[in-house]
């Protein structure tokens, strides 16, 4: 048995991997599923879908690596992270669709809660900034609106969980209810120097504690699979959150080194070891991953839009049919059009934090078309980046430390256009580097759950392994860098609710 199944459920879709003994990806299988907008800024999803898409895409990835569920030697979980789900810890049924990351519909509730002042407590704690973004005040607001919640949360009746947990208590028919540390530390209820929720915080929220998952380590025993699920029961070994899992997947365990991460949104993390840096630019702070119950931190920077802009370009403006066609229409622009495209559809992330901000197109001549607003979409990925770069770099030195080194690791589905890896390094001014494997988020699962059961290598031999499929050099001349890098700040600074 030296096979591991990495689950990976994503914002759009979720896919589940099976990795050989040598961490090679040997079958796989992937399915979207519908995504639902309510109201303006909310965005949710259906418990079932999550649910269903997991055990129909594990199926099939195990039907496909040919030695079925007996040579599996165990199931690593990584995950869209934030997301809230609450259901009912006897039946098992939820009270409501989940709430997505990206869903804003909290934005006065955050507010409020900065006006009273309550912003230093909660970053203290958790690392974090009052946002809708995080999942406590998403809890908050399911308790508060559906009939009967808050009754039955005070009895002991519900429980809450982000999405890996509501994967693990459908996987282990509800026989546990639990989460790992990274994903605790983005509910902005876990006290990450303290390692346990936090009773002031839950207090804050209206949040009955008993709602609460068990916190373990990244890799750690999650229980079993049901038997009939797969066939056998499998053990759950390894759980982080996406972002953690592709720090982990690019073997980024010292401190100083950078990967950033190109889905649906845009996240780039900072491994600061030991110490939980307290950000001056609005960055989080985290846990990149937690063994032995001594956790590791960093600095961490999220962009909300980047994949899922190219994704608008196809549905919504249906100016391409393939995200892939995006690299082709970036070449074909004209170099003389100066087009900043700000992808803030459900605000804007760090270090800008504006819950209010909305998407805006700027530059725009009656010689602007869809070549140049594809350009424009690739290079706000790379401008944002760029945003992310200077706040950690800033942080890091303010508190006595350096970046280490000055090389980006990439990852996600954007990564794979050369055109638009060859524009971060250019806007960066600093090399970028993509990994052998793109598909370092299932990795990063794969070798929690492989490790803790005795087949992968430790840490060492595991960050030994990473390699690079190509490096990006900047080629950019320095003062194109500047002069392209201020005019996007002043088309984010146009989009700000204060601009």
């Amino acid at each position: 048995m030296g096979q591991i199944l990495a689950i990976d459920q994503g914002t759009t879709s979720t896919r589940a991997i099976l990795f050989d003994g040598d961490m090679r990806p040997a079958a796989s299988a992937q399915e979207e599923f519908a995504q639902h907008f309510p109201s303006p800024g909310w965005v949710e999803h259906d418990p079932a879908d999550l649910w269903a898409t997991t055990a129909a895409t594990a199926r099939a990835a195990i039907e496909r690596g040919g030695d079925g569920a007996a040579g599996i030697a165990a199931i690593g979980i990584t995950n869209q992270r934030e997301t809230t789900l609450v259901w009912d810890s006897a039946t098992g049924r939820p009270i409501h669709n989940a709430i997505v990351w990206q869903d804003r519909r909290t934005a006065d509730a955050c507010a409020g809660l900065r006006e009273a002042g309550h912003a230093d407590a909660i970053r203290d704690r958790t690392g974090l900034l009052i946002d809708p973004y995080f999942s406590a005040t998403k809890l908050a607001w399911l308790l508060e609106h559906v009939e009967g919640a808050r009754a039955a949360a005070a009895a002991g009746r519900l429980a809450f969980g982000t999405v890996d947990t509501w994967l693990i208590w459908n996987l282990t028919g509800g026989r546990v209810h639990a989460t790992d540390a990274t994903n605790a530390a983005r509910t902005m209820l876990y006290d990450i120097r303290k390692g346990r929720w936090s009773a002031t915080i839950c207090e804050l929220f209206g949040i009955p504690m008993a709602m609460l998952p068990e916190v373990r380590d990244c890799a750690a025993d999650f229980g079993v699979t049901r038997a009939d699920l797969f066939g056998r029961e499998i053990p759950i070994l390894g759980v982080a959150g996406d972002q953690q899992a592709a720090t982990i997947g690019q073997a980024c365990f010292s401190p100083g080194m950078v990967k950033s991460t190109y889905g649906t949104g845009c996240f780039a993390l900072m491994n600061t070891g030991a110490e939980a840096v307290t950000s001056r630019n609005r960055l989080l702070t985290t846990i990149a991953y937690q063994f032995d119950g001594v956790p590791s931190y960093a600095l961490e920077g999220s962009i909300f839009i980047a994949g899922a802009v190219v994704q608008w370009l196809r549905d919504g403006l249906k100016v391409i049919r393939a995200a892939s066609e995006t690299q082709a229409l970036a070449e074909a622009a004209d170099p003389a059009q100066e087009v900043y495209f700000v992808p803030a559809f459900t605000g804007l992330g760090a270090p800008y934090w504006d819950a209010g901000a909305r998407g805006a197109i700027f530059g725009l001549t009656r010689g602007t078309g869809p070549a140049e607003i594809a350009r424009a979409a690739l290079e706000a990925v790379g401008y944002q980046t760029r945003d992310l770069t200077e706040a950690m770099a800033a942080d890091v030195a303010a508190a006595g430390g350096g970046l280490g080194g000055a090389v980006l690791r990439v990852d996600g589905g954007m990564s794979a256009s050369d055109w638009a890896m060859q524009f971060l390094a250019d806007i960066l001014g600093a090399p970028v580097d993509r990994p052998a494997v793109l598909e370092t988020t299932a990795l990063g699962a794969a070798w929690l759950a492989g490790m803790r059961a005795g087949v992968y290598p430790g840490r060492d031999e595991f960050a030994a392994r990473w390699a690079a499929e190509r490096r990006f050099e900047p080629a950019m001349d320095e003062g194109v860098r500047a002069a392209r890098y201020a005019g996007w700040k002043d088309a984010v600074r146009r989009t700000m609710t204060d601009g």
